[in-house]
């Protein structure tokens, strides 16, 4: 079975590292044109460009606080291949410290929902506008575990993966006489820069450990390659769906 995206052009978010880069290498392996942005990780993001060819990849600076920024970004992937096929919204916060509710600032807040939900909604607004005149597309939002059973302590980035969970399932059937499949991947613990100061620390490791009954956490490209299937033919017929990519944690958290 061959996965290929040739001629098709993506818009991949939050590229330059983790799970966003091996995205993005994946897409341009299976023949595709990729977009993506980056925050601050310059370095890494044009290291990536190399890596992927010039020809084939293009970074994006932009931080996806606001839906203006979002709307740029989309404009930039339209204006580098000339079209777009596919949006994987995987860029997100997660900050780090435990906030119990009565402790949490409306600064961090609005940021998260700003970042995970608001930016989101503003690509995939300008994504459809474009595929529309093209006749489909695929739309793949990166949401967690955190989002179907919610986290303690973080309820901001619970309630920001948990709207995304909820957008597939309105927008796969809002889309789906325009032939564009909407779906979700929704990952665990993966071992990323956004994860490493927690699996660093022995006793919360040993916790999350305990708590993912495959016993270990994911790497980069076990989450990308669901993402990759999601936007080939072999998916022709899925739109609307939750996949789950994190070792069975979600069944038992």
């Amino acid at each position: 079975m061959n996965l290929t995206l040739n001629s098709k052009v993506a818009l991949i978010t939050g590229g330059s590292r983790g799970i966003g880069a091996a995205t993005v290498r994946m897409f341009v392996a299976a023949g595709a044109k990729v977009v993506f942005n980056y925050q601050v990780a310059k370095a890494q993001a044009e290291d990536l460009v190399r890596e992927c060819g010039a020809a084939n990849c293009r970074a994006v600076q932009s931080d996806l606080s606001t839906t203006e920024a979002a709307q740029k970004l989309v404009s930039s992937a339209i204006s580098a291949f000339g079209r777009l096929d596919i949006l994987v919204a995987n860029h997100g916060i997660w900050p780090p410290e435990d906030a119990p509710i009565d402790r949490m600032s409306d600064e961090q807040w609005h940021r998260t929902i700003a970042v995970n939900l608001d930016s989101v909604f503003s690509l995939v607004k300008h994504s459809v506008g474009q595929m529309k005149k093209q006749g489909g597309g695929h739309i793949v939002l990166v949401s967690s575990t955190a989002g179907q059973r919610g986290e303690a302590f973080h309820c901001d980035y619970a309630a920001s993966k948990g709207a995304l969970v909820s957008m597939v399932k309105g927008l796969s059937t809002e889309l789906a006489g325009d032939g564009i499949r909407v779906n979700c991947v929704a990952p665990g613990w993966v071992a990323t820069d956004m994860s490493a100061e927690a699996l660093n620390d022995p006793p919360t490791r040993e916790k999350v450990f305990r708590a993912i009954p495959m016993g270990r956490v994911g790497t980069p490209d076990e989450i990308a390659g669901p993402i990759l299937f999601l936007c080939t033919p072999y998916a022709g017929f899925i739109t609307g769906e939750v996949f789950n990519v994190n070792g069975g944690a979600v069944l038992v958290g």
